[in-house]
């Protein structure tokens, strides 16, 4: 879930986020995010929490088709033949982000959270979150398609939470 506001000035660390630092601090590791329509809410997520500067690398909010392309080197014809919101340009995100970063990990997400822009095949709150991970000269990553509920804030905060949450297991 994205933070609260602590005193109306600062984002407090989520349970998940603080989890994924641990871990990730612990690896010795370090994690780029690439966001559509969460809008940075996974970075901000693990930059509230302290330390945070010790494994987190890069966050990207890449919200056009064209960003997508050039910072993280989704190919044109996947947007054209699939669409933002698709396994395939989350899987090419995931790392495009590896790439771009100077890291172990990344954290991606694109989807459709409303109130307009949803179809009868991507409906409003439609979202692949997607994970990429670099294992010396090898990388490969796992994407997992989401249905969320709810107005714009609800469908960002659970992809955030569900990005967070399921990081972990990746």
């Amino acid at each position: 879930m994205p933070q609260e506001m602590n005193k109306g000035t600062t984002p407090e660390a989520t349970p998940e986020a603080v989890k994924v630092g641990q871990l990730l601090a612990a690896l010795g590791q370090r994690v780029t995010t690439a966001e559509s329509c969460t809008g940075g809410g996974i970075a901000q997520a693990l930059t509230a929490v302290p330390g945070s500067s010790g494994w987190f690398d890069l966050g990207l909010v890449t919200y056009s088709n064209q960003a997508k392309q050039r910072y993280l080197n989704v190919a044109a014809d996947t947007l054209a033949r699939f669409g933002a919101v698709s396994e395939a340009t989350v899987r090419e995100m995931a790392l495009g982000a590896l790439l771009a970063g100077d890291a172990d990990f990344s954290m991606v997400s694109s989807g459709i959270a409303g109130p307009d822009g949803g179809t009868a095949d991507k409906p409003v709150g439609t979202v692949w979150l997607a994970w990429g991970m670099r294992e010396g000269d090898q990388m490969h990553c796992e994407a997992q398609l989401y249905h969320f509920s709810g107005d714009r804030m609800a469908v960002q905060r659970a992809s955030v939470h569900t990005a967070l949450a399921l990081s972990l297991i990746h």
